[in-house]
């Protein structure tokens, strides 16, 4: 066949002009025989093209799904979010364009689309013979022709087949004569105009009716008038050379005769009358040249930047969008899914307003909030006082990082524009250290090992707990490497139970109990909660119970953390316990219009529901609510209760030094959680303050919570309050062996502390138990060995001493300032 089209190519070059005329009159004759027998005129024509006939042309097509962008919508699924595309285009159905628009389009390529059966074969042989003898070049190519074209450029695999399927041949005009009538047979001519009409290029990266429509007027393909409509299709013929918003060259006039044209193509089919025509000749062409927003850096609304991205990364996360990272993007900027996401604009709005009220875009701290809804994990609001974009490199905006490592190296700061998904973490963001909010999950695990929240602990000032630091460093106990964390003042020592303790974040508290309980155990619960250890030290200690053992400071919050995550755990014990993942959607389409299933809640009981309201009962304490059992004595941020006027639990946290300050607080149906930290540089010598994170979070969740009805969190089980405690037998002076026989045989755990302490009974022997008098049933008994010296005065009879343990300012932080962020000492 490529000999016999390379003798034709050949021949047809050596034809002189009257041999043309010749050629092209033998053709025209086959005019009339062609129209009672097309297959017949088409079958030599096929010949002399090299092919055996024009049956045994290839006729299979398919129409394929051809690129077309994501639309992503707010919660109330009409509040455009953002567009994600690598072309600019949205399919519309047939009745969705305008009456005028489908008219236009047959007038300018193809008046007798309604009248053939894919194949104008008279049309082509005026342009064979138009085109041979030097005449006006003419295409002949029907609608349907070109439909075919686009599809196998579309549906091409191999850039060879884009060439073959462009190529100006006669052998490719036969192909499509042949795939085009076999097209007719299977779509009717509205479903062929509809496609066309849906996959058209029309010019600035437009691709479709919809697209261009918007890009040019302003509007929706439905709305199109006339002159507008005859303008568009006029775009067709060369979206290149036809340029409108070329208003300094010859591209607009070149556009507004070309629409003109299209015009008198439209009163020549009886589309318009002569009337009709001259009215809309009379319409001076006025193109709005919108650009629609494309991906997050150019968010419908500026401060959504940080939940697109949000959504993006989620996305790329996900299997069901394709095996690949490859596959996933192309489902996104291509799949023409439509997304109604989780994001409520009255939450965003309220989050976004306080953010900046507190802590205004442009300051070198990053002030985050994050709000999630209980029982779904539908994120709700993601805001900071960032701009969610790209510095210009050119003209950069943002100043030299704070960090000095990084100023030395010329790094810019993150601030005022960034594109770090600052608030759910991934990249190099692993988060925040987020105090004394992680004491809650102490709480939990010591609830599920049997202590109740009346379980009483006297807590001192300054504790020697069993977990080790550097000997001769602030946290250590003098002159050993035993870590001895403290409070914030000698006024918080004293008898606690968990919700005093709590509510007052009492760190001598919360250390023996998390000896008691085992940090794994407290470390597992954060997991099971929603906290995710993404720094490459955190998740070392977290990686299994044995390595988190060791981590003592693990309850004051030194572990990294994002707002995100820190308000889904809280939000999950809201939740009686129900831990759902956190989803930015609650509604995927395909192009079609199909549901898909990936945007259900997933979700697990993480904890007993019985476990998460006693933990949630304490946790009102903090912020000024009271317990079911009337139990709260102190809180850390009484206001809370006061603005949001709807029962609520939380707990503020600042870590040594105040380098970050936290706050997260909840009701039944939103938590919010807010982080004030330096991003750029976590070991800040800035004091971050509670006045600027606490209210930016109250204030949040009381504007969110306007209007709706007041729930009260469930009240939890008595036993859970109060629980079986019993005697602990007196072991003191004995040996560690008879002691230990004595407090299994009681029920009791027992756990050696080799740290020698000061007492009168004989070195060696047991000085005294932790805790002394009575415990919970089965719970842990520590031994505290005596090294022979000094006199036995019971559990506070040593300097550092008794049973607490400790932290830094406020009562709400990680660990003393020589221990390291991930608490490994």
């Amino acid at each position: 066949m490529m000999l016999r089209l390379r003798r034709l190519r050949l021949f047809r070059g050596r034809l002189n002009r009257p041999a043309v005329l010749l050629f092209c009159s033998l053709l025209a004759g086959l005019v009339v025989a062609g129209a009672a027998f097309p297959a017949v005129a088409m079958s030599g024509l096929a010949a002399k093209a090299g092919a055996e006939s024009f049956e045994d042309l290839p006729a299979e097509l398919t129409v394929p799904q051809v690129p077309e962008a994501t639309q992503a919508y707010a919660a109330d699924g009409k509040t455009l979010l953002a567009t994600f595309f690598d072309e600019n285009r949205q399919d519309v159905p047939l009745d969705q364009i305008s009456p005028a628009m489908r008219k236009a389009m047959v007038a300018a390529e193809d008046h007798a689309f309604y009248h053939h059966n894919g194949v104008d074969l008279k049309g082509f042989l005026r342009a064979l013979v138009s085109n041979g003898t030097g005449g006006s070049k003419q295409g002949a190519s029907t609608l349907t022709m070109q439909l075919v074209r686009m599809s196998l450029v579309y549906g091409a695999t191999d850039p060879n087949d884009v060439v073959a399927a462009s190529e100006d041949t006669t052998g490719r005009k036969l192909r499509e004569m042949r795939q085009a009538a076999a097209l007719e047979k299977k779509l009717s001519k509205d479903q062929i105009l509809e496609r066309y009409l849906n996959m058209a290029p029309f010019g600035h990266g437009t691709y479709g009716v919809a697209a261009a429509s918007r890009f040019y007027f302003g509007k929706e393909p439905r709305d199109l008038t006339v002159p507008e409509a005859a303008m568009i299709a006029g775009l067709v013929k060369s979206p290149s050379f036809y340029d409108a918003l070329d208003t300094k060259g010859q591209g607009y006039q070149q556009t507004v005769d070309r629409r003109n044209w299209v015009l008198g193509q439209m009163r020549e089919t009886g589309a318009i009358t002569p009337a009709e025509e001259t009215a809309a000749l009379a319409v001076p062409l006025k193109v709005k040249g919108k650009t629609p927003t494309n991906g997050c850096t150019s968010a419908v609304h500026n401060d959504w930047g940080f939940f697109c991205d949000y959504l993006s990364r989620w996305w790329m996360s996900q299997e069901a969008f394709g095996n690949t990272s490859y596959d996933r993007e192309r489902q996104l900027k291509g799949g023409g899914y439509r997304i109604v996401t989780t994001l409520d604009p009255a939450v965003q709005k309220a989050a976004h307003k306080n953010v900046e009220q507190y802590l205004p875009t442009g300051e070198q701290d990053a002030l985050m909030v994050a709000a999630v809804e209980p029982g779904t994990g539908r994120v709700r609001a993601l805001a900071a006082n960032r701009t969610f974009g790209l510095d210009d490199p050119a003209k950069p905006k943002n100043p030299i990082s704070s960090n000095p490592a990084q100023a030395r190296d010329d790094i810019r700061a993150t601030y005022p524009r960034t594109t770090n998904p600052l608030l759910t973490g991934g990249g190099d963001i692993t988060g925040y250290q987020a105090g004394s909010t992680f004491k809650v999950f102490t709480m939990v695990a010591a609830l599920e090992a049997g202590y109740p929240l009346s379980y009483q602990i006297n807590a001192p000032n300054r504790y020697p707990s069993k977990y080790t630091t550097a000997a001769g460093t602030e946290s250590a106990c003098p002159g050993t490497e035993r870590w001895c964390p403290s409070n914030d003042n000698a006024g918080m020592a004293g008898l606690h139970d968990m919700w005093s303790a709590f509510g007052r974040s009492v760190n001598t508290y919360f250390v023996p109990l998390e000896e008691r309980v085992g940090a794994g155990k407290v470390v597992d619960a954060a997991k099971r909660l929603g906290i995710k250890f993404r720094a490459g030290n955190d998740a070392d200690m977290a990686k299994d119970e044995s390595s988190a053992d060791g981590w003592g400071s693990f309850t004051l919050g030194v572990s990294a953390t994002t707002p995100l995550d820190l308000a889904n755990a809280y939000a999950t014990l809201a939740a009686d316990g129900k831990h759902c993942e956190p989803i930015p959607v609650q509604e995927v389409r395909d192009h079609s219009g199909k549901l898909l299933d990936v945007a259900k809640p997933r979700c697990d009981q993480a904890v007993d529901s019985g476990i998460a309201r006693a933990a949630i009962d304490a946790a009102r304490c903090p912020v000024g609510d009271q317990s079911a059992y009337g139990r709260c004595s102190g809180a850390t941020a009484t206001v809370v209760h006061q603005v949001v006027g709807h029962p609520v639990a939380g707990k503020t946290g600042t870590t040594d030094s105040d380098r970050t300050a936290s706050l997260v607080a909840t009701t039944t149906s939103l938590s919010v959680a807010g982080i004030l930290a330096n991003p750029d540089w976590p070991e800040t010598t800035e004091n971050m303050n509670h006045n600027i994170v606490n209210p930016a979070v109250y204030e949040t969740l009381a504007d969110a919570m306007k209007g709706k009805p007041k729930k009260d969190f469930p009240k939890p089980d008595g036993a859970l309050v109060n629980g079986e405690q019993r005697s602990v037998p007196s072991v003191a002076c004995r040996s560690v062996d008879e002691a230990t026989n004595t407090l299994r045989n009681a029920g009791f755990r027992v756990e050696v502390d080799d740290n020698r302490v000061d007492s009168s009974c004989p070195a060696g022997t047991v000085a005294r138990t932790d805790p002394d008098g009575r415990t919970v049933s089965g719970g842990l008994v520590m031994l505290r060995i005596s090294n022979g010296q000094g006199q036995s005065g019971g559990r506070n009879d040593h300097s550092p001493g008794g049973n607490g343990d400790g932290g830094p300012r406020n009562g709400d932080g990680g660990p003393p300032a020589d221990v390291p962020p991930g608490g490994r000492r």
